[in-house]
């Protein structure tokens, strides 16, 4: 049985869309500078005269601390420490940058500062998204948060899409740039949440005996026992893992096919801007066709171009077909970010969310592995037959009559 959300009026009917435009940039900056940094890291590790095991290792550790880290800050998050922890997460990252940028500066740097920085950096960021989710919830009313979601996945999409070629353009300049770019994006963050005046705790009674490991755990314990939450977590982390392994099937069957990295960077491109499309209109599309045919339809359009994916080894075909899943693939999630976030209590959402992006990014960390797996042993193929099987999987699950009521029932508030 779903939990009801709560009844606290969201503080944005008193801040006005002031707060939301301060979140959005606060997101919007944070991305972008991760994005540019975050491009180059390798380059620079590598410049430094690393092996490529060094750079992975990085990336690994960086990611495993953010999953393990995330349903932790949710706890102080959903007591009433959202703002506090949001705001030192930041300031924290942007500090962590601004080391990194003086050591740079300075001719042949510390490899361990830079590691440290780097970890440091990674480890506020997963801090600082762990405390935002939620804030939707509590500063837009409810019809207006499938437009709020949206956008939020728009500025996401466009920081893919312009924080790798800005890190690229710095780091051409100087190497120290995209991390100084980075480290004055994060304290534009933190002004942006510090200007923020909506009140962004939520009515959260403490349970009777919990401790922070129990408290932590609350948010799984919901997503069990929801119907919605759990559709939402397996049809999330199933599309995020087939995106992910379909992207390195890019890189593999297009490397394979004699493509240089310009066609690849071009067929990138070509599927983040896709991704924005999708993103800016998915709140149209969901009011015109409800929840259950924007998440069923999506589903089984993905599975036919899996297959076709499969079955080109040509550019620009491959670019046209993976723009169309990056296309497609926002008008459902955003629908069911929408209702998961309407159907989670004010004082679980920072809890859930982590459970779900916990979820998300790890299978999304597993995709490559498995993608390489099968085009190594199998074939450049592989990967998206192996993504259409999934789907339609998946696609057959949300069919399911449980599936569709849980779509179409209103939670109880």
């Amino acid at each position: 049985m779903e939990r009801p959300v709560s009844t606290a009026r969201p503080s944005r009917e008193r801040t006005g869309p002031r707060d939301y435009r301060l979140l959005w940039w606060a997101n919007a900056a944070d991305g972008a500078g991760s994005q540019a940094s975050g491009a180059v890291l390798p380059l620079l590790l590598l410049g430094l005269g690393n092996p490529p095991q060094t750079v992975g290792l990085v990336a690994g550790v960086s990611t495993a601390l953010g999953l393990l880290l995330g349903p932790v800050v949710a706890v102080p998050a959903d007591r009433g420490a959202r703002k506090r922890v949001m705001l030192g997460s930041a300031l924290v990252a942007a500090l962590a940058m601004g080391a990194a940028t003086l050591a740079l500066t300075g001719g042949r740097p510390s490899l361990w500062l830079i590691l440290a920085a780097v970890l440091v950096e990674r480890i506020a960021t997963a801090c600082f998204e762990a405390a935002s989710r939620g804030t939707v919830a509590l500063i837009c009313p409810g019809p207006e948060q499938p437009r709020a979601l949206a956008r939020l996945a728009a500025a996401d999409q466009g920081a893919l899409i312009t924080g790798p070629a800005l890190g690229g353009l710095l780091y051409q300049a100087a190497r120290a740039l995209p991390f100084l770019a980075d480290a004055l994006s994060y304290l534009v963050s933190a002004l942006c949440v510090a200007a923020m005046r909506a009140d962004l705790t939520a009515p959260s009674p403490r349970e009777p005996g919990g401790g922070l490991l129990r408290e932590s755990v609350a948010g799984l314990r919901l997503v069990r026992s929801s119907p919605l939450l759990r559709l939402v977590l397996v049809w999330c982390t199933t599309v995020n893992l087939v995106v992910v392994a379909l992207y390195y099937g890019a890189v593999f069957t297009l490397q394979r096919a004699g493509h240089g990295g310009a066609v690849l960077g071009a067929v990138l491109a070509a599927s983040g801007a896709a991704g924005l499309a999708g993103a800016l209109a998915a709140p149209r599309v969901a009011g015109r066709l409800g929840a259950v045919r924007a998440v069923t339809g999506v589903t089984w359009l993905l599975v036919p171009l899996a297959a076709a994916l499969a079955l080109t080894t040509d550019a620009w075909a491959y670019g046209a077909l993976f723009s169309l899943v990056c296309l497609l693939m926002p008008l459902a999630s955003v629908v069911l970010q929408a209702r998961a976030l309407q159907a989670t209590a004010l004082a679980l959402q920072a809890r859930t969310g982590a459970v779900l992006a916990t979820a998300a990014t790890g299978a999304a960390a597993l995709a490559p592995v498995l993608s390489g797996a099968l085009a190594g042993r199998l074939s450049t193929a592989a990967p998206a037959v192996a993504c259409g099987v999934l789907l339609a999987l998946l696609a057959v699950h949300t069919c399911r009559r449980p599936v569709r009521a849980a779509l179409t029932a209103r939670a109880a508030g």
